[in-house]
This record gives structure tokens, sequence and C-alpha cells, in this order.
């Protein structure tokens, strides 16, 4: 396999790699037999480049990491780099890959596979089951920190799954004693504790939004209306992606219901119920993402960034 080189030059004059924008939680297409369905994966990854994304995350809790073998989830990473690579936006779409267990080992060796094969930044998950104590957790990523000075270091921080919580101060610790350690992908809804961390950690310390480019360029631009007016449009979709099962049962089923992937899970998840996915669909054709054509859903085309990239 052709390593692709990362051509990310991302800095913002501390010494500090920045990643800003909005950044897409890739899920895993699968075929109907439940192995990896490779061209939708590309088609999916190709979507997202055209409809404008800075940045994509394949492996994550979205891409159902921890159902994938180590050799399936070094196939993703190596075709979202691939696939990005096709274009010469390249330079500008950000690979963030999820290397994240809940072993040191494992993670230092899924890191270094990802940073082989061309991430520009790893996605590390804090350490499930173990429970460590936050000392605990500031060694588990200075270990992955330290190993990969290069290579920026992103938190994920998903306490409700691992049933461990990073306290901001060991953020804050990570990010003065780790320049690498470069931001946090924050998914607790205790939005004290969202602003604690940025005070601790300092404005130059970033989180992975979960929303649509034009949102994010607008909040950068300092258009808040714009932003507001954004993100109110599309809250009902964003509620949607997170009801009738766990993340990314929902989302699955959205972009099968845009004809993007096949909604193939696998277990223990299991496909949205009908009433979940009538509820779904309303929404979709509420955003025109959707229609109904002789009784049944039909793929409703759009070229604006904003309903491009709401998946």
């Amino acid at each position: 396999m052709t390593r692709i080189n990362r051509t990310n030059g991302m800095s913002n004059g501390t010494g500090r790699p920045t990643l800003h924008g909005a950044f897409t939680a890739l899920v895993t297409p699968f075929a109907a037999d439940g192995s990896l369905d490779e061209a939708s994966l590309r088609q999916l990854v190709r979507w997202q480049v055209l409809a404008g994304i800075d940045g994509l995350v394949p492996c994550g809790t979205t891409g159902e990491s921890p159902t994938l073998t180590q050799a399936e989830r070094d196939r993703v990473i190596a075709l979202t780099v691939e696939t990005v690579a096709e274009r010469p936006s390249r330079s500008r779409v950000t690979v963030i890959a999820g290397t994240g267990t809940n072993d040191t080992a494992a993670t230092i060796a899924a890191t270094r596979r990802a940073a082989e094969l061309g991430a520009d930044a790893a996605l590390v998950i804090t350490p499930y089951y173990s429970r460590p104590t936050q000392e605990g957790l500031y060694r588990w990523y200075g270990a992955v920190a330290r190993e990969f000075p290069d290579l920026p270091i992103v938190i994920y921080n998903v306490p409700v799954r691992t049933a461990v919580d990073v306290a901001p101060e060991t953020v804050a610790r990570l990010c003065r004693d780790f320049d690498n350690v470069v931001g946090i992908k924050e998914t607790t809804r205790d939005f004290e504790h969202v602003s604690y961390v940025l005070r601790e950690a300092g404005t130059d310390f970033i989180e992975i939004p979960g929303e649509m480019v034009a949102l994010c360029a607008a909040a950068r631009a300092g258009d808040w209306d714009t932003a507001r007016r954004i993100h109110d449009r599309w809250l009902p979709l964003f509620r949607a992606n997170f009801a009738g099962g766990p993340n990314p049962v929902p989302v699955k089923a959205a972009l099968s219901m845009i004809g993007l992937i096949g909604d193939v899970l696998r277990p223990p998840l299991l496909p949205l119920e009908e009433s979940a996915r009538q509820s779904l669909a309303d929404v979709l054709r509420q955003a025109g993402l959707v229609e109904l054509s002789g009784g049944r859903i039909v793929r409703t085309e759009r070229t604006d960034v904003g309903e491009q990239v709401v998946a």
C-alpha cells in the first residue's frame, strides 16, 4: 500500500499545530454480509470533500471502531487518506484517525500505523473500562504524545461510553506539557465543563465541531447571527441523528435514506425501529434532503455546502 505523506503544515505561530473548521465523524459502511464496503466509503469521502468539509475522522465512535479488526481499521484510514488525496484539496482536508483503545501499547501501535498511512492527526479516546485516575489519564496521553512529537494528538473525552471523564485541569496539564496535544473532542453536555476546559487550556486549544462548514465559517468570522440561523435550521436534524438508537444507528439510517450507504450495522448495534425511522424520514423530508416518490423515499440532489455536510 502506498504511503501518503502528510501535507498539512498546521501552525498558529506558537509552535502548536492547529486544527479548525468542520470535521465529519465518518461512519464505516458495511456490505450486506458485514464486510467493509470500500466503494461506499470512497463515495462517502468524495461527497464530503466536494461539499467543502475541512476534515474527516475515520475510526471514531461513529465509525463503529470497537467492532473493526486491526486490519479493517488500517484499511479504513488508508482508504480515507487515499480518497482525500485524489483531489488538489488534500492540502486542506485534514484526516484525524481514531487510534485509541484501552491498552497503551495497542494505541501506540495503532497511532504509528495511522501516521505511516498519512493521517494528519490522531484521535485518542480515554481508556474505557479501566477507569483510571486523572494521573493515570495524564500518563496515558503523555505516553502517546511523547511517542509521536510531530503528530497532533486530539483527546477524545466521551464519559458516557468510557466511564471516565478527563478533568479540565488534566487537559490543561497535557496541553502545557506536550505541544502536540492540540485539542479535545468533548462530548459531554455539561457546558460548564467545556468552559473550564477552555479557561484552563487556553484559546489556542481547539475542540472538534460536529457542525457544518458554513456554520463554522460564520462563527470564525464573528457572524454569530448567521451561525445561529444555520444552527437553528439544522437543529431538528442534529437531534434526529441521536434519537431512536445509539450513535451511529440514526446517522447510518439517514445516510441510507439519502442514498450514500447501506443501512448495515455490526452487532450488538441494531437498525432503527420503524417508528424512529419514520420520524427520521420526516425530518429529512422537511430539510429537503429526501422526498417521497410513489410512496417511497428518494434522494434529493443538493449542491450547496450546508445541505451536503449535515451527516
